[in-house]
């Protein structure tokens, strides 16, 4: 038999029984729409994650204190601060593969300005800083090299701040005051929004790391230093060759742990959407046990054909059709079947997708592969669930389906 007879017959037989045909597909319907929507939300996660971790800086490692331990009991992170500006300086000399250094002396202080105050996060960072968190600004410039070595009292704003102390206008050339003493407004950044922990990224301030040590401050160590490399294929060697000016600046022997912890933006960025990633393939995997109650919905109304067309079958092989002939109609009819569900399912996943994200805010986005996948998934389950039900018709013996009532 002819291919395009095969597909017309079998066309022909799914459109007598509209109604069942419509839902025997419902399962696949549900099964594709169902994957879809998972790897969209998924995918639109991962995307997501991967903005977030983007903003916090470009080929980015973070030198923080280490850790201390009391009782053999570890304090966490930070307990015992031993880092320095001299140890920022030590990194900008002795590195070879660090592109940018900026120590960060952090505090927290009531600025003062405007219509009010507002009680935010104030950096001292050196010039570097911008470069490392590719942070723009929106309005004025960021400080330069000759503020720091001056220490000058200017102040770049975070777009929180400068929304809640200058709202509608411009705050540059205007002044703030931080823990009284008055610094000059030169910019304002670029709004960068919540890290994937929640934390505003606008709500600070930024200063000259020299100015906010002797105003601000007052600490002889800082909480970190940030460091960029020209590229992110440099990181891994960038971070050995931070541990080792930093063990040597600190006077570590081979069996001393290391007093500081040198963080990776690309490891956390890639465990990040690693997690994400094996979430959407987990939820896909429960979404596509309806494509599997789909295929035995499927393999149920197809035996039932069988048995209701056994007359049609004796018919056809007494005139000459070949059993291998009533094995690929029957077979092409699920397929059919199946690979229709799965294209109507594709409609209401990517319209279920889009309600989603409408609904909850949520970035969705669904990948072509994961297109594909569904469609040829499904197909494959029409093969897979009509093959017995085509067997079973192509088996039959030609007599006793023409006396079959």
């Amino acid at each position: 038999m002819k291919k395009v007879t095969l597909f017309r017959v079998a066309t022909q037989s799914i459109l007598k029984n509209k109604m069942r045909t419509l839902l025997t597909m419902l399962g696949i319907v549900i099964g594709v729409g169902a994957v879809i929507i998972m790897v969209a939300i998924g995918h639109g996660a991962q995307s997501r994650i991967q903005q977030q971790i983007n903003t916090l800086g470009t080929n980015m490692l973070v030198l923080t204190a280490g850790s201390t331990s009391q009782g053999g009991v570890s304090q966490g992170a930070g307990s015992f601060n031993r880092l320095s500006v001299d140890d920022a300086d030590r990194l900008i000399e002795q590195g070879t593969l660090l592109a940018s250094v900026s120590p960060v002396v952090a505090s927290r202080v009531q600025a003062i300005g405007g219509e009010g105050n507002w009680r935010t996060s104030v950096n001292g960072v050196s010039v570097d800083y911008q470069s490392i968190r590719d942070w723009q600004v929106s309005s004025g410039t960021f400080f330069g090299q000759p503020d720091v070595v001056s220490m000058r009292k200017v102040a770049v704003l975070g777009n929180t701040v400068a929304r809640n102390l200058y709202p509608g206008i411009d705050p540059v050339g205007q002044q703030v005051q931080l823990r009284n003493v008055p610094f000059t407004i030169v910019g304002v950044l670029a709004a960068k929004g919540q890290t994937a922990s929640g934390t505003d990224q606008d709500d600070v301030i930024l200063v000259p790391y020299t100015t906010a040590r002797t105003r601000l401050s007052g600490n002889s160590f800082i909480p970190q230093i940030l460091v960029a490399t020209s590229n992110a294929k440099d990181l891994p060697a960038a971070q050995a060759e931070i541990q080792s000016i930093m063990r040597e600046a600190h006077g570590l022997s081979g069996s001393d742990v290391d007093d500081f912890t040198v963080r990776n933006q690309t490891e956390l960025a890639d465990a990040a959407t690693e997690t994400t990633h094996v979430m959407s393939y987990l939820l896909a995997s429960i979404a596509s046990i309806s494509l599997l109650v789909g295929g035995i919905g499927i393999m149920n109304i197809m035996l039932v054909s069988v048995t209701e067309r056994t007359r049609e079958i004796g018919i056809r092989m007494a005139i000459g059709a070949r059993g291998s002939d009533v094995l690929i109609q029957f077979l092409v009819e699920s397929v059919v079947m199946s690979v229709l569900g799965g294209i109507i399912g594709l409609a209401v996943g990517f319209g279920g997708a889009a309600l989603v994200g409408h609904l909850t805010g949520w970035s969705t986005s669904t990948p072509p592969e994961a297109v594909l996948l569904a469609v040829g998934f499904s197909g494959a389950v029409g093969v897979f669930f009509g093959f017995y039900p085509a067997r079973k018709a192509a088996a039959l013996n030609p007599i006793e389906a023409l006396r079959y009532e």
